[in-house]
């Protein structure tokens, strides 16, 4: 009866009204209503820096406080209710004082060098300050150096940081992965490695959502767009881009192209550059799906205790690999779509034109930081001993590739990519969307057992944002059961009860990024917009629209087996588009090796 009376008493707060004015206009709102959304609701605006939407409410940076009439001190918008009569003022004299005065505060310990920062523009920190008409700096600057491994795919730069802790919410609370936190005190007080560590010896799995959540320019990625360049300029060199599903939806972002912008204009540009082959990495998704496909037919058949598990995230496999390292074996070797297509250019691909692999220069354009890590692993090399993937850069640095060699984007007609490696199906297309590798899987395992193709969407079940999906088919009369994971604090809780036994499943899909691909960390970065649903729904858009929707009906991938590979699985499938997970280690594995060899079993005693 008490919790009955609890849930009654929080619905009768949730639907009660609370009417109060803020600048003059009245407005109603919700009882619980913070006051940031009152305002907004009644059109005035309000900054924020470090607001984060129910994951960082903490009123750290002080730029979103308010006058409320009838109490002495201002008030932070963010993490504070509005109550009945009351009155609000947004941006009263005493309001923009204590603005300005926080935000030159911040300045005074931030490099200001906006000029070459790869934010400048799209900085949330910069934008307030020109519409609180800062000029000049009357405070001294002392800037919070640090070091940081250039190498390393993801780059922070400490004198750069305002310290408004969104990194470490989203890596908490959404990727469960726990990298940042807070370092020294006081006035030396700033966001860091966790515990002091070196980010070479935490297990960041490069999802790169503190990049993407990052209001100002403290976190990119490597920018690798130099390399590119060396490769464009090397006549010696045959460059073949791919790009990945998702990028359709997003890079043309910058000129406002929208979500529908796809593929068409930007191989033109691409072409426009100088770049010798453009092919379509939904080809490879394609090929992963054949693959993979077969082997879940082979897993399913050895009654293993995990469901297979897919490995098309890097920052998935990264995951799993540091925190559930018993399921590692049931994670599919098949190699992500990006690796695949490398390992067939530098084989199949440079052998129907040929060239030599040792002078290609394979790139991917992805949404994704971990790419750059997966293609620089050392067993990534099957195809000729070169790195199969040479360069992997993010939709933003291809922005900045673009900008930089002043492609008119507007002006350039559509073109085909080059083939037979440039035509795939709306089942690759997908793959760019929370539950489009299930739903592809499950398009070709139906046709496969049962000889018919599926119906339109009778997958549909696998769609969707909710953080943890399960459905079960009947495919040829026999039950397979299927989850969906994206956001890797989603994936945690789904890997402890697959281990626990609260949960048992036969087939596995896992994004680390909320929404997949299409919220990747290497997206385009809207402050205050989460795009993943819109382009997601863009991407099952494209697909209804292809002419082949279905892996197994692609003629590229029908033609690869035909002339090279010879069947899903063959040996020398096996050889090229798959590969052995425990070939290199995250940090995790390195200290539980330690921790588990003789003498340090010797040394606990």
């Amino acid at each position: 009866m008490v919790g009955h009376e609890h849930e009654q008493g929080e619905r009768d707060v949730a639907t009660k009204a609370v009417s109060l004015v803020v600048d003059g206009t009245p407005v109603t709102v919700p009882a619980g209503t913070s006051i940031l959304d009152a305002c907004r609701a009644a059109g005035s605006k309000v900054p924020t820096l470090c607001y984060l939407r129910e994951l960082n409410e903490i009123g750290s940076c002080r730029v979103c406080v308010v006058e409320v009439k009838g109490r002495e001190r201002l008030v932070a918008s963010c993490n504070n209710c509005v109550e009945e009569g009351m009155e609000v003022l947004t941006n009263s004299p005493k309001v923009r004082c204590a603005r300005r005065e926080n935000v030159l505060l911040l300045l005074s310990q931030h490099d200001a060098t906006c000029t070459t920062c790869v934010r400048s523009g799209n900085c949330s920190l910069q934008e307030v300050s020109n519409d609180l008409g800062l000029v000049g700096m009357p405070y001294p600057t002392i800037l919070p150096h640090g070091s940081w491994p250039q190498g390393f795919p993801l780059i922070r730069n400490n004198d750069k940081c305002i310290r408004c802790m969104r990194c470490i919410q989203v890596c908490d609370k959404v990727q469960a992965s726990h990298v940042w936190g807070i370092t020294n005190r006081a006035t030396h007080t700033t966001v860091d490695v966790a515990d002091g560590a070196s980010i070479l010896n935490v297990d960041c799995t490069l999802c790169g959502q503190c990049i993407t959540h990052c209001p100002v320019g403290a976190l990119r990625e490597r920018d690798d767009v130099s390399r590119v360049y060396d490769a464009l300029q090397d006549p010696e060199v045959t460059t073949v881009v791919q790009i990945a599903p998702s990028v359709r939806t997003s890079w043309g972002d910058h000129w406002g192209l929208g979500e529908t912008a796809g593929m068409g204009r930007l191989v033109s540009a691409l072409r426009h550059m100088g770049f010798d082959y453009v092919v379509n990495t939904d080809v490879a998704a394609d090929l992963t799906i054949m693959e993979e496909g077969t082997e879940l037919l082979r897993h399913l058949g050895e009654g293993r205790p995990y469901p297979l598990m897919t490995s098309c995230c890097p920052a998935w496999v990264r995951f799993v690999k540091a925190h559930h390292p018993e399921l590692v074996d049931d994670v599919s070797t098949s190699k992500s779509p990006q690796q695949m297509f490398g390992a067939v250019v530098k084989s199949y691909y440079a052998q129907l034109l040929g060239l030599d692999p040792h002078k290609v220069f394979s790139l991917s354009i992805m949404p994704c930081v971990a790419k750059k890590a997966e293609c620089a692993y050392p067993n990534m090399n099957d195809a000729c001993g070169d790195p199969d993937v040479d360069c992997a850069l993010t939709v933003r640095e291809l922005e900045r590739l673009l900008r930089a060699d002043h492609v008119d984007v507007a002006s350039l007609g559509e073109e085909p990519f080059d083939e037979p490696l440039g035509v795939g199906t709306g089942a690759g297309i997908i793959f760019g969307a929370t539950g489009g590798v299930m739903e592809a899987a499950l398009r070709t395992a139906h046709y496969l057992v049962s000889g018919r193709p599926p119906k339109d969407d009778m997958f549909g079940d696998v769609r969707g944002l909710e953080g943890w999906k399960e459905a079960s088919f009947d495919l040829a009369g026999t039950t397979l059961r299927v989850a969906v994971a994206h956001g890797l604090a989603n994936a945690d809780a789904l890997c402890k009860a697959l281990v626990s036994g609260e949960a048992q499943y036969d087939f596995v899909e896992v994004m680390a990024c909320p929404g997949g691909c299409v919220g990747g960390g290497g997206q385009p970065i809207h402050e205050g917009q989460e795009l993943a649903g819109v382009r997601g729904q863009a991407l099952y858009g494209f697909d209804r629209r292809s002419e082949w929707r279905n892996s197994y009906e692609s003629p590229a991938v029908r033609r690869c087996y035909e002339e090279f590979f010879g069947e899903p699985n063959s040996e020398l499938a096996e050889e090229l588009l798959h590969t052995d997970l425990r070939a290199w280690k995250m940090p995790a594995e390195w200290i539980r090796e330690a921790e588990s060899a003789p003498d340090a079993a010797l040394a606990r005693r």
